[in-house]
């Protein structure tokens, strides 16, 4: 039987002058319409490889040697405005900080706008239903009044989701978040995560989702990466991440979850497996 080729296979180092051997010969692949979660404590590598992907690491001088293999090209091998043309197109990122993404001066509409035009030619109608469509799909006002608000005019929840749309623009076939639920209080933290999963089913954008938080990465992702040190040490399902870990620091994650850790992992992981199968998910 012949496997099919991954969206994406990256084997990557990564490091600085100062600061060498932060990613270490790091092995990942994630197939079309797959959700990957990448989990590790702060300081394991888990945005040096979110950068690292795009190429945006360059532009902070950083020693990268490897491969990154997108839809079948190396994206080691592209210039600059070769990777302008994929990334908001092809691979969209999704960061930390919302309202550190967006720029307090100018209006969302401007912004969305200006992030449209960026990959796509058109008249001010057709931007307009493509941004209005984007809102609409991240459960937002598509109303002129909230387009012309700035920023600050935007709850923490509202501004990540202005952001997640401005990814989502295009379609992209790779959506990156990197601990993009960390600033979120519990109850838009699980919003934005069933957002995640529609988004999947329905535009079938594969998504590499980072974060600190096993629990929340085992009720998204079909595999789970476990970074530690620059190493990806594991890589596995939920179900054998949680029951049957294969390495000493996996086992320590899990053993530094919560009080009562075996019930809050059987309940997550009851409603995480036993969730309608849909044609995107990866076995």
């Amino acid at each position: 039987m012949i496997r099919e080729r991954p969206l994406l296979s990256v084997q990557l180092s990564v490091g600085y002058r100062t600061k060498p051997g932060v990613l270490k010969d790091v092995k990942l692949e994630i197939g079309a319409g797959e959700i990957v979660g990448l989990v590790g404590q702060s300081g394991s590598g888990k945005s040096t490889l979110a950068m690292a992907i795009p190429r945006l690491l360059d532009l902070r001088k950083a020693n990268v040697a490897g491969e990154i293999v997108f839809q079948g090209e190396d994206l080691c091998q592209k210039g600059e405005s070769q990777l302008r043309a994929i990334r908001g197109k092809q691979i969209s990122i999704v960061l930390q900080s919302p309202l550190t993404a967006l720029n307090p001066a100018l209006r969302i509409g401007f912004q969305l706008r200006e992030a449209w035009r960026a990959h796509a030619t058109g008249d001010r109608a057709e931007s307009l239903m493509a941004i209005r469509a984007a809102l609409t799909s991240v459960s937002l006002p598509s109303v002129d009044e909230f387009l012309a608000r700035k920023p600050s005019q935007l709850s923490v929840g509202q501004a990540q989701r202005v952001v997640i749309a401005m990814a989502i623009l295009h379609r992209p076939a790779l959506l990156i978040a990197d601990e993009a639920t960390s600033a979120l209080d519990a109850i838009t933290h699980a919003e934005i995560l069933e957002l995640f999963g529609r988004l999947n089913h329905e535009m079938g954008t594969a998504i590499l989702y980072i974060s600190h938080d096993l629990l929340s990465v085992a009720a998204l992702c079909q595999r789970i990466a476990i970074l530690n040190a620059g190493q990806i040490v594991e890589c596995d399902t939920p179900k054998a991440i949680f029951y049957s870990p294969s390495h000493p620091y996996t086992r320590m994650l899990i053993g530094a979850l919560p009080t009562r850790p075996e019930q809050a992992r059987d309940r997550l992981l009851t409603a995480a497996l036993s969730a309608p199968e849909t044609a995107l998910c990866r076995k």
